[in-house]
């Protein structure tokens, strides 16, 4: 049970040692990637990185006085009819529009030609399933542990969302700087490094409201584990499975992925109307 005398100072405490403790922890997957410098010591790496905010969460409601009432293990399926379906439907609608408007545009085209048409449906269907227990242990660290410590203090308006985000995006550093290479890298983006980490944390700050408005509007983590699973299959498997080719020139505008402009601004839009209907 979570403890209810907890103060304001109690809960910054904590969300700093959260914050310190998961950036480190990423860092050490990089640190445990490179040192091995082959596959297998990427993968432990990676491992290490993925697991970290999952383990920040544990030990500070084991160790830190947090408790686990707040932490929305409960599906909480029951009247949240609405918040599932936006789950499941947010980041369709979202990529769909980025497509439409790329390939208007001239920016985005398509390539379901032969065996690839038939094996779309598969891969996308593999990649939701891995994505589900991957992002387990994200969003049971961002909304299942930061989101809601960050909503109990008085901050404006979505602030909570922002901040998360914005470690969200700073704690993906070292998966871009090295548990991912180079050619990985290039399956997602035909930009320079520093300008395609730099849109992706803008994008994940973005996206980072939907998230947390999700979170806080079913009472559960789920809803963002499975939005979460969701925009990642749709979008790596559009991007690395090369059923939409994006233009260099036009990438930061109308790619599928987070960190294009267009992304983003729907995203915002789309949290921001979750955050006005919660507040109503």
């Amino acid at each position: 049970m979570e403890n209810t005398s907890q103060t304001h100072p109690h809960i910054i405490r904590n969300i700093v040692i959260f914050m310190v403790l998961v950036i480190a922890l990423g860092w050490l997957g990089w640190l445990v990637g490179a040192i091995g410098d082959s596959a297998e010591s990427r993968d432990l790496g990676s491992l290490v990185f993925v697991v970290s905010p999952l383990v920040a969460c544990v030990a500070l409601r084991l160790f830190g006085g947090d408790g686990w009432q707040d932490l929305g293990l409960k599906p909480r399926f029951k009247g949240n009819g609405l918040g599932y379906a936006l789950s499941v439907l947010v980041y369709p609608v979202t990529v769909g529009l980025v497509l439409l408007v790329g390939a208007m545009f001239g920016g985005i085209t398509f390539d379901f030609s032969g065996d690839k048409a038939a094996a779309f449906v598969p891969a996308l269907l593999g990649a939701l399933a891995f994505n589900f227990v991957r992002n387990i242990f994200e969003e049971f660290g961002w909304r299942g542990y930061l989101t809601p410590k960050l909503a109990k203090l008085t901050l404006p308006h979505v602030t909570p969302h922002l901040i998360t985000g914005a470690i969200w995006g700073i704690w993906h550093l070292p998966y871009y700087l090295g548990l991912l290479n180079a050619s990985e890298i290039q399956l997602y983006t035909s930009q320079n490094l520093a300008i395609f980490i730099l849109f992706t944390i803008l994008g994940l700050i973005a996206a980072s409201i939907a998230f947390g408005e999700i979170r806080l509007l079913t009472g559960s983590v789920w809803p963002a584990v499975l939005m979460h699973a969701v925009s990642n299959a749709i979008i790596l498997t559009l991007l690395t499975g090369g059923y939409a080719r994006i233009q260099p020139a036009t990438e930061l505008l109308f790619t599928p992925g987070m960190h294009s402009i267009l992304s983003m601004v729907i995203i915002v839009v789309i949290g921001w109307w979750m955050y006005r209907r919660r507040v109503q």
